[in-house]
């Protein structure tokens, strides 16, 4: 399993989120939906943009350029422009801290696939 550090448990509020660089893969968006962390590709499928810059409302991320939209939990586009789906990642949580496998997509998609 690779393990990526996305950040401490306390430093996300339900319902925030935040880019996470890291090496020379692609960045993760991380986000509290209340009080349960989930990670996608942090880039738009259909734009070049950073979800992270995106409007965040329930379950669904907002692409800042073209206002597509994305199924946090299972990565899956729901508004056009948006066709391909986000990549997810399988979430650990420990005492203080939340980490990316960055082998394994997110048990929410696999469990929709």
């Amino acid at each position: 399993m690779s393990r990526v550090l996305l950040c401490q448990r306390d430093e996300l509020s339900p319902g925030e989120l935040k880019k996470v660089s890291h090496g020379a893969a692609e960045a993760i968006c991380v986000y509290n939906l209340g009080g349960t962390f989930y990670a996608t590709s942090d880039m738009c499928t259909h734009a070049t943009a950073s979800l992270a810059e995106g409007d965040l409302e329930d379950d669904l991320i907002t692409c800042p350029v073209h206002w597509g939209q994305f199924h946090i939990p299972t990565g899956k586009a729901v508004t056009f422009p948006c066709e391909k789906h986000l990549r997810t990642y399988r979430i650990i949580v420990t005492d203080k801290e939340v980490y990316a496998d960055i082998e394994h997509a997110s048990d929410a998609a696999l469990a929709d696939a």
